[in-house]
């Protein structure tokens, strides 16, 4: 039998609150450490505790990101779910489950299919510490992969120990339950499937394993933020809890005195408001949210679009409308951020695809907002937020803040005349001061209602139309600004791809498998849509934009920004609420393309 090494996937399926986290990503970690491309995707319920839960992990010889349609192996724990877990495995798959509760009649299998009955409650009557056995059986089914596919046994060891650092109970009680379930193992199954893990490689040497809201929080340290007011929402709140962390270890001075502010605010709608009146004194600050946040800060928001006034956003995207799928990931607020608040209002998205994307892109927008003086909103999901990812090492280079056209007294002194909504240089962009700074000319009022260029109360239509068309030059001059998209693939290709965000790595997988020079791809990275995006559209016969959500969002803000290309965009989305995986763009694109 031709053994598969380090290519496969398998599923964990277990119940929410049984301790399985904890065993997966030990089990995650430790592939990580043995230099095995690796990737984990956590899907679980939106309750606290009970509901079913799985855990998708995937090896690769190059490393691959994004999960396959179906998996290789199971790891049924969970009864409720137990048949269909089952059913869904194909045929030469093998399945490991709980005997003790799970019956896996013979009209249940498959051809090829090989079974590990594990007794999982059998097995926890030998765990010394009866309080935490509900919590240790997970490990069983680590210590059995261990036995079976030769998992380095250092290597896990080591990262319990450093899962648990000082609590020597701890480590003693999870080794204990790894043990018992590898000499089970050892003792009753004949290994008779062809999967097997090889250590050893050089795959991660440079890489790091870093959640996307984790890396979000050190980018906004980074960035220079100081200001954080935010409202709990999954799957955001990780991310502003990460950078009050990180704060609080190296923004305090050596006074002891925190150099910082991170307040939990009532609602969304508050949180909003504070980032906004902290902004306008001159500090950065920035909130995070998801969907229905957003939702509830559109009157601020257009306050701070049409007044001016810098905010950073990060909107961790989830399943909508209403409440929807809060614990699934999609990228369906596209429009909603883009559009965001009543009355016409355009406004600046980055979009990162990975943790350290994420990381630096904080800085870009930051800038991007003090420079535009608006509302720059950082999109990013579920997915890249929540999940472990291997991503490179994160490069730290002296961050110089680009504060934009913020007059200081001396410059005031220089100008002849101050109007707050001037447009000196013609760009859209108007000069303005802050509160506090001492001199006569710096002065004027901040207004959401209608005003002139100096700021005064105005409902003249003029000076109403004056305004939001130089609010319209000025989002378009953000077009040189914003990260440019990157494209890969043949220049003279004439079929097309567009995707963004956590889409890309279901597509670059799908491209190194079609090998085809006859596809070239683009990455956005940012909206508003910079000139190489029309370039890119006018070189194709067809071009096939890839999205997670069920309208085709930026399709349809492409076709309205870049009239006339109509006929060659198509759309390739999904909407289910899972990462987009590399097998379903690639049925849907050779269907497309008349490949079937």
């Amino acid at each position: 039998m031709d053994m598969i090494t380090n290519d496969f996937s398998f599923r964990v399926a277990t119940v929410n609150g049984t301790g399985s986290q904890s065993a997966n990503n030990i089990l995650y970690k430790t592939l990580f450490r043995m230099g095995i491309g690796v990737t984990g995707k956590n899907l679980f319920p939106s309750n606290i505790q009970g509901l079913p839960t799985w855990f998708q992990i995937r090896v690769s010889p190059k490393g691959y990101q994004c999960l396959r349609e179906h998996d290789d192996i199971a790891i049924c724990l969970n009864a409720e779910t137990a048949k269909e877990d089952i059913a869904a495995m194909r045929d030469g798959s093998v399945i490991f489950y709980n005997s003790n509760i799970i019956k896996v009649e013979d009209s249940q299998k498959k051809p090829n299919q090989v079974f590990y009955p594990l007794p999982v409650e059998d097995l926890a009557k030998q765990l010394t510490d009866s309080k935490l056995r509900h919590l240790l059986k997970n490990l069983f089914y680590v210590g059995a992969l261990t036995e079976l596919y030769k998992i380095d046994y250092d290597v896990l060891k080591k990262v319990i120990e450093d899962n648990f650092k000082s609590k020597q109970s701890a480590i003693d009680s999870n080794m204990q339950a790894l043990n018992i379930g590898m000499q089970y193992a050892k003792e009753n199954f004949k290994k008779s499937d062809k999967f097997l893990f090889k250590g050893g490689g050089s795959l991660n040497n440079g890489k790091i394993m870093v959640e996307g809201n984790q890396a979000g929080g050190l980018g906004a340290l980074y960035a220079g933020c100081t200001v954080i007011a935010w409202y709990p929402i999954t799957p955001s709140s990780s991310l502003a809890e990460a950078g009050e962390a990180y704060m609080k270890k190296y923004r305090v001075g050596a006074d002891g005195k925190n150099k910082f502010v991170v307040i939990q605010a009532e609602d969304e709608l508050a949180s909003i408001g504070m980032v906004i009146g902290a902004s306008f004194t001159g500090a950065r600050a920035m909130t995070s949210t998801a969907g229905p946040g957003i939702s509830l800060m559109n009157e601020f928001i257009g306050l701070a679009y049409y007044a001016e006034i810098p905010a950073v956003l990060v909107n961790v995207q989830r399943v909508g409308p209403s409440t929807g799928l809060p614990t699934r990931t999609q990228q369906c607020d596209i429009q909603l951020c883009a559009l965001a608040s009543h009355g016409d209002t355009k406004h600046i998205l980055v979009i990162p695809s990975t943790p350290k994307e994420h990381f630096e892109m904080m800085a870009d927008a930051f800038d991007l907002s003090d420079t535009f003086q608006t509302p720059v909103f950082v999109m990013t999901d579920l997915d890249l937020g929540m999940n472990q990812w291997v991503d490179d090492e994160f490069t730290h280079k002296p961050l110089k803040m680009k504060r934009g056209k913020v007059l200081s007294k001396e410059d005031l002194d220089k100008v002849k005349d101050f109007g707050r909504y001037l447009d000196v240089d013609g760009d859209g962009i108007c000069y303005r001061t802050l509160p506090g700074t001492n001199h006569m000319k710096g002065s004027f009022f901040t207004r959401g209602t209608g005003h002139d260029e100096y700021g005064r109360y105005s409902e003249s239509p003029h000076a109403y139309v004056r305004n939001m068309d130089r609010l319209l030059k000025k989002w378009h001059t953000a077009k040189k600004h914003v990260p440019k998209p990157i494209v890969t693939g043949n220049a003279n290709a004439k079929i097309g791809i567009i995707a963004y965000g956590t889409t890309h790595h279901a597509v670059t997988e799908m491209l190194d498998r079609a090998n085809n020079a006859d596809i070239k791809y683009m990455r956005l990275r940012a909206y508003p849509l910079t000139e190489e995006v029309e370039a890119f559209i006018k070189s194709c016969d067809k071009v096939f934009v890839v999205e997670q959500n069920r309208d085709a969002q930026m399709k349809q803000l492409i076709e309205v920004d870049l009239p006339g290309y109509q006929d060659k965009l198509q759309s390739i989305l999904y909407y289910g609420g899972f990462p987009i995986s590399a097998d379903f763009i690639e049925g849907n694109l050779k269907t497309k393309l008349g490949m079937h």
